[in-house]
């Protein structure tokens, strides 16, 4: 594989400034500076042309120079997905600098077209695979953005209330997956522990459907509450649902259940008062 020359280097470095300007005004003519100030953008530009200088000096792609560039595309790409730019947005940074790079060469090898196609393919192969190794960072940063956002979602959609002293409500809408079982768990227990609480209330009004899934999911929410220490209430029993139940064959003897929160919160009141008249 043919490799950059001494000249093409040469060009590049002692005309830094011209391809600077033409880089900038290629990223904003393709609205590639969004939320982006001038001044980060001119930092950002001439700090990527510094590293790929000082990497292709070096003469290979693999020293501590490329590892630093990558690096450097890294993080850019990081903050170009919390930004909100898509993919192709930060791919660009790389590859709106291939025209006014070529444009120099051509005017630098006008008398030399062999050499000139060849550098001009060697300069095309390297930005490329920069660009691929933005895009993967950007995918790498982008996905664990979405996991945390899914993950925020989770815990906002399992908010754990405070009814009563000693009583905990969790009301649930939507539908109770795996994942989602498992963070409702681990919010209720840590509330208990948190606050003390000796009853928690699992309201599921809004939760459209009960199958055997979801019954298992209780169930074992149930089972981990009574570990703690504590008891627990399932309002919400729609006469929809307790015919499901019935038809699917579930037991759920062993848990108390009321039709709705008001109920639930009347009967856990009960208990306490029953409690500490028998402490009493």
């Amino acid at each position: 594989m043919a490799a950059l020359q001494g000249s093409t280097l040469d060009a590049i470095n002692d005309n830094q400034s011209q391809l600077l300007d033409g880089w900038i005004a290629s990223l904003e003519a393709n609205g590639a500076t969004r939320n982006l100030k001038e001044q980060e953008l001119r930092q950002q530009t001439s700090g990527f042309l510094s590293l790929l200088l000082m990497s292709l000096k070096e003469g290979t792609m693999t020293g501590a120079g490329s590892d630093e560039l990558r690096r450097f595309l890294e993080k850019l790409s990081a903050s170009r997905a919390q930004l909100g730019h898509d993919s192709h947005q930060t791919a660009f940074f790389i590859f709106a600098l291939k025209g006014p790079l070529f444009q120099l060469l051509q005017q630098h090898y006008q008398d030399q077209p062999a050499v000139l196609a060849e550098q001009l393919l060697v300069v095309s192969e390297l930005l490329d695979s920069l660009g691929m190794h933005t895009v993967r960072a950007y995918q790498v940063t982008r996905e664990a953005v979405i996991r945390r956002q899914q993950e925020e979602l989770l815990e906002l959609s399992t908010p754990v209330v405070k009814l009563w002293d000693g009583v905990l409500a969790l009301p649930l809408i939507g539908t109770l997956d795996s994942q989602r079982s498992q963070t409702v768990m681990e919010s209720l227990l840590q509330r208990i522990i948190d606050t003390g609480s000796e009853i928690a209330i699992i309201d599921i009004t809004g939760v459209p459907t009960v199958d055997t899934l979801v019954a298992q999911h209780l169930l074992k929410t149930v089972t981990a509450i009574r570990l703690m220490g504590a008891d627990c209430i399932i309002s919400g029993i729609r006469p929809q649902i307790a015919q499901t139940i019935v038809h699917l064959g579930l037991d759920l003897s062993t848990i108390t259940t009321k039709a709705n929160l008001a109920d639930a919160l009347k009967l856990a009141i009960k208990r306490l008062d029953i409690g500490a008249d028998q402490r009493g």
